[in-house]
């Protein structure tokens, strides 16, 4: 067992670690023992552990997360073959330096094919053709060589096991050849995968043309044509016939089949018709290997999602982000930052990192510095001794000792005064406290997660936020996405509440209208999930019907234009025709001054703003 990293893409690509030490850090820091000049990694991004026979990669709490085969991990035991993302870097866990040795192959710069090459391309492959087959002794037995290989393929289920099988097939056919078979990566900016026996010469020239053109090439007595004159490694190594070809997917190339001889007309026209169809064949199986290795990555990925308790709602890719990193941060107890707007469920997002944490057994304690005054918030939060100040009548625990072993959530932690930030800092930092009136310290054990919606680097700016306490909370950071933003997720959100305030209500309606499912889906929501929240309540309340319909719906929804194809009866459209031609009229009477014409209107200057937007009006006052 000769077990090593093989990077394939990234600043370190090439590069290949032996795993023989029990324990390797990875990071951009150079005090890693496997260091990685990629500002997207932690300057100790993860480790990897070795366990007896065993291999495990550990998230040392990194920023961006490190992936396993595309899955999130904090901890991993590694496969044969596990491909790693960390960063802008991928690579590979091989186990088997036999199995799959990338140093064995060598790229050479070589010119260009000379006059004694022969190009096929796959739609002129008589093998793949059976009514081009002239019957001979020589094409029954390739005949029979690529039925045994079609029938010995068919239930493999990686492509390591696909080219281990290919070469070693090749390699029968050819035994006295060097052969390489090269998977490229998702994205093809590199090779993911290179099986060789042997060591092995591979031609840059040459792999480029196959690539470019998609033939097979079959190059012959290399030493004599004057096109391969200057190759001296090829002159070396005494290499007289090589052949490549391509394994395509649907005009994809998805890997490479190189061949090599010594021997003087090591390869004919028909090896390269058989070896062609090898790859046609190949590419099949790879396809459908592939599509394997993709839903099996969904599977794991929804499970993993499943396995998350949160009271989220959405399938839309910017919630996906976020219960990928509830996944990743929720075991760890490095403190978390939540920003965003207000309505987008920074609460909600609190409560699911700590259900899903080591902590959930023990208290989850949410406090809004918003909403208490300086002296009551550092009350609450430290507690306070009894007659410490006039009205404290008894010892009181404050929100610090009642988290203890549990999380602390800070929402608008903006809000908090200055003063405050400093106290708040220290607990952070020693994670222990002193009551108010109080003269011994307090030790606590909590995971602090803070929210707020505003741009707290703006605040530090203006001198209201302490740098130094940003520090301390913006370990790791998420902005929850706006409801802008995950469109899609609407109409879930809409019937959730629907359902709710239904059971609430005892009324009985049936759903939501695809007219009203409209306005709903066009409507900027600058207050979010919360707005919406109110608009289906209100909605529920207010039906006289079974179906909620763009009547039920408050005024400010309805002032979206409409989409296309969609008629909101003709009240809702009469009204928003007059809307339109009373705000045309009161601008071009104000000569465009917006200020002028919201008096005119007799509305404030930011409705009547808000009313431009949402009615569209701005490209007909720009006509």
């Amino acid at each position: 067992m000769n077990p090593k990293l093989v990077f394939i893409s990234g600043p370190s690509k090439g590069t290949v670690v032996p795993l023989t030490e029990q324990e390797l850090t990875i990071g951009r820091d150079a005090s890693n023992e496997i260091n990685v000049q990629d500002l997207s990694l932690s300057r100790k991004h993860c480790k990897i552990v070795r366990d007896r026979d065993q291999f495990k990669i550990v998230d040392l709490n990194s920023l961006n997360g490190t992936f396993v085969d595309r899955i999130p991990v904090h901890e991993h035991t590694l496969e044969h073959h596990s491909q790693i993302v960390i960063g802008d870097s991928v690579f590979l866990f091989l186990e088997d330096e036999k199995e799959n040795a990338p140093d064995r192959v060598q790229w050479v710069e070589q010119p260009g094919t000379g006059g004694s090459t022969i190009q096929l391309r796959k739609e002129n492959a008589i093998y793949l053709f059976p009514d081009r087959l002239k019957t001979e002794q020589r094409t029954v037995g390739d005949l029979n060589a690529l039925l045994k290989f079609s029938t010995e393929i068919s239930g493999l289920q990686s492509s390591n096991e696909l080219g281990t099988h290919l070469l070693d097939r090749l390699l029968e056919l050819y035994p006295s050849s060097r052969a390489a078979i090269l998977f490229y990566s998702e994205d093809l900016s590199s090779f993911s995968s290179v099986l060789s026996c042997e060591k092995i010469q591979i031609s840059k020239t040459v792999v480029s043309k196959v690539e470019k053109e998609r033939v097979s090439i079959l190059s012959n007595d290399i030493q004599e044509d004057p096109a391969f004159s200057g190759a001296q490694s090829l002159t070396v190594s005494r290499i007289r016939s090589l052949l490549c070809v391509p394994i395509l997917s649907e005009d994809r190339m998805i890997g490479l089949i190189y061949l090599e001889s010594v021997e003087r007309g090591g390869f004919v026209e028909r090896d390269l018709q058989l070896v062609t169809a090898i790859g046609a064949i190949s590419s099949l199986a790879m396809k459908n290997i592939l599509r394997a290795e993709w839903l099996t990555g969904e599977n794991k990925r929804y499970q993993t999602e499943q396995e998350i308790e949160h009271k989220m709602i959405g399938e839309s890719a910017p919630m996906k982000k976020v219960f990928q990193f509830i996944s990743r941060v929720a075991p760890s107890d490095s403190t978390v930052m939540i920003s965003g707007e207000s309505g987008t469920g920074k609460e909600l997002l609190a409560q699911a990192i700590h259900r899903n944490s080591g902590r959930r057994d023990a208290p989850f304690i949410a406090i809004n510095c918003a909403v208490l005054i300086e002296t009551l918030l550092e009350s609450e939060l430290f507690g306070h001794e009894k007659g410490a100040f006039t009205g404290a009548i008894a010892q009181k625990k404050g929100k610090f000792e009642l988290a203890d072993h549990g999380t602390l959530f800070l929402d608008e932690i903006a809000e908090l005064s200055l003063p405050l930030q400093s106290k708040l800092l220290r607990v952070l930092q020693e994670r222990e406290f002193e009551r108010v009136g109080g003269l011994r310290p307090i030790h606590v054990d909590i995971r602090f997660i803070a929210a707020t919606n505003k741009d707290l680097k703006e605040e530090i700016q203006q001198g209201k936020f302490r740098q130094d306490l940003h520090y301390r909370l913006d370990v790791i950071s998420l902005e929850m996405p706006s409801l802008r933003d995950r469109v899609e997720d609407i109409p879930l959100l809409a019937m959730y509440f629907l359902g709710k305030y239904t059971a609430k209500t005892k009324r009985r309606i049936l759903g939501i209208s695809p007219e009203a499912r409209a306005c709903l889906m066009q409507y900027p929501w600058h207050g979010n999930v919360r707005e919406l929240e109110n608009a289906i309540e209100r909605a529920v309340v207010l039906s006289t019907g079974e179906w909620i319909s763009p009547d039920d719906l408050p005024e400010t929804v309805l002032e979206s234009e409409p989409p296309a194809g969609i008629h909101l009866g003709n009240y809702h459209e009469s009204v928003q025709a007059v809307r339109k031609e009373l705000i045309l009229k009161a601008i071009e009477q104000a000569q465009g001054n917006f200020t002028e014409a919201a008096k005119l209107l007799g509305v404030h200057a930011n409705y009547l703003h808000r009313l431009l937007r949402n009615l569209n009006l701005r490209p007909l006052l720009k006509k």
